[in-house]
């Protein structure tokens, strides 16, 4: 990618693999401790509470079959009683065999692991199953629990450049949810002010699918029909800054490619953001993702090399001034309905009480 692979070549995704082949592979990864780049994290705690979940549910229900048996015919209760342990002998063991897969990958998951690796290697990458915790400075990495990236391209040599999926699990009271993304990471010469490209056509119905909200004095408009396209978010101090990289040539670019994505460039980092995961298994996916790093990502670099933050005192310094580090949250559509529901009901309250 960047350009280092003239003709890039996607065979690997489609072409024939034998089931011998993928068993082939996964032997390796066992022998040669790669599995566990391919795993995704299960602590020992994790696996003694699954123990004692099942220990506890055989219990209970040996107990429930045994006072039955006691309640049916004799005949019918010693049928019960033989056969009821054996189906529950059956109900655990698919279960474990159910979760000991979706540990270790199926057949397709393994196949979808050696195309991908061998993808890598044709474009000097790493190919990771799971990443614990990348520690990248972009809004979605530092939310909710058990974050990783998995299905992770990451370029050996030369620009740090990484294609991945990524999820997280955010936990309210007694549910959980998991939110997914797919993501395009990209190193950046110079440290930037934080400036966040909120793309238009991926919003939800309150507004911005972003796990972050950001205020409206943080909202920059720029020329043309960009807003169409995408808002633009960066601190307040830094409108001047922000014209100086999103020259209309990239805006060109950014509507041209990469319109259907969200965009954030912080620290010295590039993010361009899926709200859903990439399939990475398509060619399509890769020459997308590819062209934009051709376009946007080497025109953000170009534009962005001599960046200087004014602020700080000596320009040769790789810095940025602390107001321009990361914008200032705003409040979530959810939080505002509520206060605002707070608000009206206190207000209604009050105006009973001088009615009354």
């Amino acid at each position: 990618m960047l350009g280092r692979v003239p003709d890039r070549d996607y065979s690997a995704l489609t072409r024939a693999v034998a089931a011998g082949e993928v068993k082939a592979f996964r032997r390796w990864a066992r022998t040669s401790g790669w599995i566990t780049t391919a795993r995704p994290p299960v602590s020992a705690l994790q696996m003694i509470v699954l123990v004692l979940i099942g220990a506890f549910f055989l219990v209970i229900m040996s107990t429930v079959v045994s006072f039955m048996g006691l309640l049916l015919p004799h005949d019918l209760g010693t049928v019960v009683a033989i056969l009821t342990p054996v189906a529950l002998l059956a109900l655990v063991t698919a279960a474990a065999v159910t979760g000991w897969r979706a540990w270790t990958g199926s057949a397709a998951t393994w196949e979808k692991r050696l195309r991908l690796r061998e993808l890598a290697a044709a474009r000097d990458c790493s190919y990771g199953g799971h990443v614990p915790a990348p520690p990248y400075p972009g809004m979605i990495f530092d939310i909710g629990t058990d974050r990783r990236s998995y299905d992770s391209v990451r370029a050996l040599s030369g620009r740090a450049l990484d294609v991945a999926n990524y999820r997280y699990t955010v936990r309210r009271d007694r549910s959980s949810t998991v939110h997914r993304w797919g993501y395009l990471a990209l190193k950046l010469d110079r440290r930037l002010p934080h400036m966040v490209l909120d793309a238009t056509s991926n919003n939800l119905l309150f507004g911005s699918n972003l796990p972050r909200r950001f205020g409206k004095g943080s909202v920059l408009s720029l020329e043309g029909d960009f807003d169409r396209y995408f808002t633009l978010y960066c601190p307040p101090e830094y409108g001047r800054d922000a014209l100086y990289v999103f020259t209309p040539d990239l805006m060109a670019l950014l509507i041209d490619e990469s319109s259907a994505f969200d965009v954030e460039i912080v620290d010295d980092w590039m993010f361009v953001y899926s709200t859903e995961p990439f399939d990475l298994l398509q060619p399509a996916v890769w020459q997308r993702l590819e062209r934009i790093v051709d376009t946007v990502g080497s025109k953000t670099l170009s534009q962005t090399e001599r960046y200087a933050d004014e602020r700080v005192p000596d320009p040769r310094l790789n810095v940025v001034a602390p107001q321009g580090r990361r914008i200032h949250r705003g409040l979530a559509p959810g939080a505002l309905v509520m206060s605002l529901i707070v608000i009206g009901g206190v207000t209604a309250f009050h105006a009973l009480r001088l009615w009354g």
